[in-house]
């Protein structure tokens, strides 16, 4: 059911933002939005946002569970500062999200569920619908989205209560009217996910997903009616896809273009267990999985595959890079490849593990027993997840060496179009074993990358010992203080050297002027809007996004030269600026947030403006 573009007004993008209490589906009807956009051939960027605690009261501030998108027929960076429409399916999610909508925004709001017992959750002695003022402020749309979805289903099988639960269905439907979308991908969705085993539950939800549609076709407050057209898109075969997916993937194709089986071992930590789940269903490309009983045990499970030939992979939080750190340090002396994936959250502690944050860049950096520097890469959208990944199979097999790889819940969970590559084009690793017929010595390095050649356990002519105490050349240990600092400078200068292997750093604006702003991680969206906003108005500001944050690039000193003033915004006290301030003796300007929320671009912008005068 494709509508017709007669009705509809045409906008360039949209924001639209579900909430409800977690277990209302607002995940699903969110993630539904999001194909059903892609489908139409819009831009898009999302953002889940879900309770920090396992089991909220229902109907409290601290159950509400949201989705944000923003989708367009331009390239689109952010999930959007504010929503253009709301969607409150009882008093608390109103109560939580409606600070963010701007007056004369869309609010649809389940009326059926602001009744005296959940206005008092919520923190509400009377109802704000009945507040006059309160209803002219916004475009109000009351629906009875529960009694509507029981009538809509009075014929169904289901029971009473799996009826009440399809309403978040009804809702999206009548959304897809308000914006005009396709209803085929989510019905198809339905037939594939229930089709089978539920056929009564897919059928109920197909049925109330045309209700709602259908309903807005109907009442009058819902004229008002939005056409985003496609976006301009380079030819391809493209898919939605979010962080946590483009890393399983990327993982796995680092492994296949460097002729290696992956190992992943894991304990299941939010927000890092979907790659974990994602990892055990391909097992056909030489992937093995385990799901460890602790941290350390996974880390320790990675280094032993990782000795046996295997590019090995562990993927954690903030917390499990604690317990993992003394391990860290053992892969990095034995000079083994293990890539280790923290997908950062707010904390510390358990802190806030459904809320982003850029919380361990300096954990990366330093927190390990010893001089023990290690590469370390940060993705900045979902699709470029992907990329890093691959990357950090070839730093972490070309250099021999562990590789931190960070990811952010804001990353992770976010989706995206991504334009599936063809797999030729992928990049060649190259690496080699040490050959039985030749000498080995354990720590004989390649002139060029200093890396260690690697041989395989179990062969004649190639035993060898590693282990955590320091080692001389041919591996036997040594306590020789000589001995000593100079393995420690070969293992830094190692790790220093992959600055070579980089490409120039890519500026958005030109290569000198006022401001220059520096990002890393998944910032990148809001400060490349903000940038561009104030390019356009004349402004001499320009902005970078680092990918390698160890080694930093070998033309990032010029760069910080050639501007007046560095911003340096982050969702943390000031992590990048500390280490920038150190290493290059410059005025970096800190600009932190800390709120488990993203930048908003109209505050970033603000910022910006405030140095360029």
């Amino acid at each position: 059911m494709s509508p017709s573009t007669d009705s509809f007004e045409e906008i360039e993008s949209a924001v639209v933002r579900f909430a409800g209490d977690s277990g209302d589906g607002m995940q699903t009807v969110g993630e539904r939005f999001t194909d059903s956009s892609a489908f139409a051939g819009n831009d898009i960027a999302t953002l889940p946002d879900f309770p920090a605690e396992i089991r909220a009261p229902a109907g409290t501030l601290a159950g509400v569970s949201g989705f944000q998108l923003q989708f367009g027929s331009r390239k689109i960076l952010t999930p959007g500062d504010e929503p253009d429409a709301l969607v409150a399916m009882n008093p608390a999610a109103l109560k939580a999200n409606i600070d963010d909508l701007p007056e004369g925004g869309m609010l649809v709001v389940n009326l059926d569920s602001f009744k005296k017992m959940n206005l008092s959750k919520a923190g509400y002695e009377t109802s704000p619908l009945e507040d006059e003022t309160f209803r002219k402020k916004y475009h109000l749309v009351e629906l009875d989205l529960t009694s509507l979805t029981k009538e809509a289903l009075k014929e169904s099988s289901l029971k009473p209560s799996d009826k009440a639960r399809c309403k978040n269905f009804f809702a999206l439907g009548f959304m897809y009217y308000v914006y005009g979308r396709p209803l085929e991908p989510t019905l198809k969705f339905f037939s594939d996910k229930w089709g089978k085993k539920l056929p009564d539950l897919a059928e109920a939800n197909s049925t109330v997903l045309k209700a709602g549609y259908n309903l807005g076709d109907t009442m009058e407050t819902a004229r008002n009616r939005y056409q985003v057209s496609k976006a301009p898109a380079q030819a391809g075969v493209y898919r939605k896809i979010s962080g946590n997916e483009a890393l399983v993937y990327g993982l796995v194709a680092g492994a296949q273009q460097a002729h290696r089986e992956l190992l992943y071992a894991g304990y299941p930590i939010t927000p890092a267990s979907p790659i974990l789940e994602g990892l055990s269903a391909l097992k056909k490309f030489g992937v093995k999985t385990l799901q460890a009983e602790d941290e350390i045990a996974a880390m320790g499970m990675a280094i032993g595959a990782s000795f046996a030939g295997d590019l090995s992979v562990v993927a954690t939080s903030g917390p499990g890079m604690c317990l993992k750190s003394e391990f860290i340090g053992l892969a990095s002396i034995t000079e083994l490849p293990v890539i280790i994936v923290d997908v950062q959250r707010g904390g510390p502690s358990t802190g806030l593990p459904t809320k982003t944050e850029q919380s361990d860049l300096l954990q990366s950096l330093y927190a390990r027993h010893g001089d023990c520097p290690l590469p370390v890469l940060a993705a900045h959208s979902p699709s470029d997840c992907f990329d890093c990944a691959i990357e950090a199979s070839r730093i972490a097999l070309t250099y021999m060496t562990p590789v931190i790889l960070l990811s952010d819940l804001y990353v992770a969970n976010g989706s995206e179009p991504w334009r599936i590559p063809n797999v030729s084009n992928l990049p060649t690793i190259h690496t080699k074993f040490a050959n039985p017929e030749e000498e080995f010595i354990v720590y004989k390095r390649n002139p060029e990358t200093l890396a260690r050649t690697q041989a395989i356990p179990g062969q004649a002519g190639l035993e060898h010992r590693i282990g955590g105490l320091e080692k001389s050349e041919d591996g036997g240990v040594s306590y020789d203080p000589e001995n000593h600092e100079n393995m420690t400078y070969l293992r830094a200068e190692k790790i220093n050297g992959i600055a070579d292997s980089y490409e120039p750093i890519q500026v958005q604006g030109e290569k000198q002027g006022d401001v220059l702003v520096i990002g890393w991680g998944g910032t990148y969206g809001a400060i490349s809007s903000a940038t561009k906003t104030l390019q356009d108005e004349g402004f001499a500001i320009s902005s970078i996004h680092l990918r390698y944050l160890n080694p930093l690039p070998n033309d990032l000193d010029q760069l910080l030269d050639s501007f007046k003033k560095v911003v340096v915004p982050e969702l943390n006290l000031g992590q990048l600026s500390t280490i920038l301030r150190s290493r290059y003796i410059r005025d970096v300007i800190a600009f932190n947030k800390v709120q488990g929320k993203p930048f908003k671009v109209t505050e970033l912008r603000e910022e910006f403006v405030n140095h360029l005068s």
